[in-house]
């Protein structure tokens, strides 16, 4: 009798001491919530002329065809009502067992086995999936739309249904109730704790935390590559990296990573380290840091970033390795921008650049994939609002755009974990650097969008880069293009789309297996990833997969050797810098570190 009593008020203790913090914490929630930044409305969510249309297709199919939709309401409340009559016979016990779910590929947010054997849970599934199916089909049948309304109709259906799954809420999650009791409620506890603590780091917004942001520190245990900075003006910092091997090939290397995001996404560690490993291979390698801008730079444009980021990274380059030539690399939409600055310099008559290769980079914008759903005036207008009011656009956007790509993935998988399960974010070092994001200069930011994104300037009539019109067209020196098969931000056929209107006669085109970064940080050795290549002309990009041949392992060796092909002859290795550019930072220097004031 003793001892019941006292687990007891064990218990009670425990139960009152969690009501106090969670108390306190939905104190502290509260707060924080009242300190979110006002946002641009248009920023949220489409503009009204998206819905307005949706309802003008939804009520012009309604009356041109009354029977489908009366058809359709049938069979949602006839298997409504089904699964309502099974579960009341499931609980009754006169089901020997719950219904089997629908038939289709296994869905890892039910995984709990009471998802199938618990009447409740099993209801909710089920009902779930036929709400599912009814939008769907509803979405679907939507006649008369323009494609591109078409596409943001059905992803932002899809956004809803991912938002409305029975996993994202505590009552329909028996993962997170069975966590709970297990826990004697410290999980509810902890899960809290976890979102006020992501409330607050956002001013008020909720941007949930991926990586265990303690268990990482770049140029400490991710981005420790031997080298150092050798360069730095107003734009980015120039990283020299240490050699590793006697002799180098002449031809230097210089890659341009996306200022959208920070470059050690290509030196996480030493076993996948992109920039380590083209060191080894005997290449003099540098590397840009870009300056991570605040409302100062609002003024500061594309012709900013070639001039003063290329145009300027290339020419010091060229000094310290006293070479005429470089090799160059450009990422994502650094490829973009270093398309604009080939075909400047091809216009102004310098030879500097000696070939030019590109990851995952868009140039052709006429079919720009799942992210073209952000690109219409809607939300494009609601940037260039916030932008006139702030100067930038902070990285909280740009983060929060992608999550939304990869919502499951991205959003609502890690917040059950954190905030109902109450698990500490994972020491990922991918994940880490994700949410370790930029914030992009004002002018460049709405230059990029509306010229290059929206009305595909690069292909026709031409984009204004420092007081020339360029085209893919006058790109004429020999490129190589490595695009990923499951990309969804520059999806692989509009990639090779832009790459085969290049004015260059040397065109060579490799399509890795994977998405935007996984089929890039590619290393070999572990054959995750295989690619695919075709040796013959790049023909329409249908008949360019078909003949293609396919190889297991990293595209990196071919890439290497082709590289190596253009690089010149073998040379005694370079020190760092010279007389007038000394190191001035360890690498990987300090712009990468920079937190701009908000």
């Amino acid at each position: 009798m003793t001892t019941e009593v006292t687990e007891s008020s064990r218990n009670l203790e425990k139960f009152t001491s969690n009501l106090a913090k969670i108390e306190d914490l939905t104190q502290r929630l509260i707060a924080a919530l009242q300190h979110k930044r006002m946002r641009t409305p248009a920023l949220e969510a489409p503009g009204q002329e998206l819905y307005g249309k949706a309802a003008s297709a939804f009520w012009a199919e309604a009356m041109a065809n009354p029977t489908r939709i009366l058809e359709q309401q049938a069979e949602f409340w006839g298997k409504s009502f089904e699964h309502y009559v099974e579960m009341q016979k499931a609980i009754a016990g006169q089901a020997a067992e719950a219904p089997e779910a629908g038939q289709g590929p296994k869905d890892r947010r039910f995984a709990n086995p009471l998802w199938q054997t618990n009447p409740y849970f099993n209801f909710v599934k089920r009902q779930y999936e036929t709400n599912v199916e009814a939008m769907e089909k509803a979405v679907q049948g939507l006649e008369g739309l323009a494609p591109s309304d078409k596409r943001r109709i059905e992803y932002f259906t899809h956004q809803i249904i991912d938002m409305m799954a029975p996993t994202n809420f505590l009552a329909t999650n028996p993962d997170a109730l069975e966590r709970a009791v297990a826990t004697e409620g410290d999980s509810l506890v902890k899960g809290l704790e976890n979102l006020v603590r992501d409330v607050e780091a956002n001013h008020g917004d909720l941007l949930v935390t991926l990586s265990d942001k303690d268990a990482f520190a770049v140029g400490t245990n991710i981005g420790t590559s031997e080298g150092g900075v050798v360069f730095r003006n107003r734009m980015f910092e120039l990283i020299q990296y240490a050699p590793t091997t006697e002799k180098v090939h002449k031809t230097p290397l210089i890659v341009f990573p996306p200022w959208i995001n920070k470059f050690y996404i290509l030196d996480l560690k030493p076993a996948n380290s992109l920039i380590k490993w083209i060191v080894d291979q005997g290449f003099t390698l540098f590397v840009v840091s870009w300056k991570n801008p605040d409302a100062s730079y609002a003024d500061v444009g594309m012709d900013d970033y070639v001039r003063d980021g290329y145009l300027a990274a290339i020419e010091q380059v060229k000094q310290i390795t006293g070479e005429p030539k470089v090799n160059a690399v450009g990422y994502c939409i650094a490829g973009t921008t270093l398309t604009a600055t080939l075909g400047l310099m091809n216009k102004r008559g310098d030879k500097s650049v000696n070939s030019a290769t590109f990851f995952t980079t868009l140039t052709d914008f006429s079919e720009p994939g799942e992210i073209g759903v952000f690109l219409d005036d809607d939300f494009v207008g609601g940037i260039e609002e916030t932008i006139a009011k702030e100067g930038y656009l902070d990285k909280f956007f740009m983060a929060r755009t992608f999550s939304f790509l990869r919502a499951n993935d991205l959003i609502y998988t890690p917040a059950i974990r954190s905030y109902m399960l109450g698990e500490a974010p994972p020491a990922f070092d991918l994940l880490y650097w994700n949410g370790d994001g930029t914030n992009l200069p004002g002018r460049m930011c709405v230059e990029y969008l509306r010229q290059l994104c929206q009305q595909n300037h690069l292909i026709a009539p031409g984009f204004d880069v420092d007081g020339e019109r360029v085209t893919v067209k006058d790109v004429k020196v020999p490129v190589c293009a490595i695009a990923c098969e499951t990309d969804h931000i520059a999806p692989w056929k509009s990639s090779y789309n832009g790459i085969r209107q290049f004015g260059s006669r040397d065109k060579t085109f490799i399509l890795s297996e994977s998405g935007h970064i996984a089929g890039i940080v590619n290393p070999p050795g572990k054959d995750k990833y295989g690619h695919y290549t075709n040796e013959g002309p790049m023909r329409p990009v249908e008949e360019w997969k078909e003949g293609a041949g396919y190889h297991k392992g990293s595209w990196w060796p071919r890439w290497r050797d082709w590289l190596a092909a253009r690089s010149g002859r073998m040379v005694p290795a370079r020190a760092l810098g010279d007389s007038k550019h000394k190191v001035l930072a360890p690498a990987p220097g300090t712009y990468v570190s920079e937190v701009p004031a908000s």
